[in-house]
């Protein structure tokens, strides 16, 4: 379900479809119906399994981590830090970029910072932390 969720722009709505995805084959893999009236909470205790907005935000990270210590001239990078101009932009918020999550945790210079890993891993659990937390607080506002 995660493949290639390295560099998806996490959004909220991406988030909760993805919990409801997991949550709905959590239930397939117990044989637990809707009508059993079995607590998500419970369904999670009784697999194990790792929360899917935890794990896609981890991989995300990551994925950053690789791109910045990159030193061959690749244009992973360069993608990354390219903007592009055409013509008018549409009307409303500007679209979240992959590169923009990263910049919220770890500043503009994420690719100076990538190269001290044990600055790196600790980031990591404020940026899985910080999605995790945000995440939550809006599914409990939709209620």
């Amino acid at each position: 379900m995660t493949y290639g969720s390295e560099t998806w722009s996490l959004t909220m709505g991406l988030i909760r479809s993805l919990r409801v995805t997991q949550g709905t084959m959590e239930r397939a893999m117990l044989g637990v119906s809707l009508r059993d009236q079995i607590r998500n909470e419970e369904i999670c205790r009784r697999t194990r399994v790792s929360d899917i907005a935890q794990q896609v935000a981890k991989l995300n990270w990551q994925w950053a981590e690789h791109i910045a210590r990159r030193t061959d001239g690749n244009w992973g990078l360069k993608v990354l830090e390219w903007q592009p101009r055409t013509g008018k932009r549409r009307v409303g918020r500007l679209t979240t970029r992959w590169i923009d999550d990263i910049r919220r945790v770890a500043v503009s210079r994420w690719t100076q910072a990538a190269q001290d890993r044990g600055l790196w891993n600790s980031l990591q659990k404020t940026y899985v932390q910080q999605w995790t937390l945000r995440t939550e607080m809006m599914m409990r506002m939709k209620l």
